[in-house]
């Protein structure tokens, strides 16, 4: 599992929502990250295995709560199963949350008046998402799959593009995560060759 807690990391292959919903549900962002939590962990104790790798990722940063795009995808392993239960309907990331909250809930429905085998069949489509491919770091800058670059080259390159696409100019911090993801990336790559 790929899956990072920041920027979102969504299943390639699931759509998303086109127009986003208020939703009904009277919780804060930590209320509903109690909720996801207490849920799977009743839901381990219920199906007696373990929820293991959690992840629950999103665009919220520290002191960006309503961050432009509320999606949320919660990541796990489950029985052998790799998890993803990715929600965007509604336009708060509290009320994806607590969505995804009352999803595994019904997981535990399942659990209690049907058998392991139908829970594991509800997860099979869950199962079935890819985790994300993101851009290589070659791509987010712009070099070619042949072009020679060192470390030098990168940092240069990183702060000139931060510097077009920082929010304080414009830009979203989305695309300064996938910048910096990349420089990440390629910095490692090119100090362990």
């Amino acid at each position: 599992m790929n899956a990072t807690a920041y920027p979102l990391s969504w299943p390639r292959g699931f759509p998303r929502s086109k127009a986003r919903e208020k939703c009904q549900f009277k919780t804060t962002l930590a209320g509903a990250l109690k909720n996801v939590d207490d849920s799977l962990r009743r839901f381990a104790a219920d199906s007696r295995k373990k929820v293991e790798g959690l992840v629950i990722s999103s665009n919220v940063t520290l002191g960006v709560q309503r961050p432009e795009d509320p999606a949320v995808a919660v990541w796990f392993a489950w029985d052998g199963l790799q998890v993803c239960i990715p929600v965007d309907r509604y336009a708060s990331v509290e009320g994806n949350l607590q969505a995804i909250h009352h999803i595994i809930e019904a997981r535990r429905v399942e659990l209690r008046h049907g058998t392991l085998a139908l829970v594991r069949a509800s997860f099979t489509g869950f199962k079935a998402l890819p985790a994300p491919a993101g851009k290589s770091w070659r791509e987010v800058f712009g070099f070619g799959p042949a072009e020679i670059v060192n470390v030098d080259i990168i940092r240069v390159r990183h702060r000139h593009l931060a510097a077009a696409h920082h929010p304080d100019k414009g830009g979203t911090d989305a695309k300064m995560a996938e910048l910096n993801a990349a420089r990440d990336e390629a910095l490692k790559e090119l100090s362990n060759g």
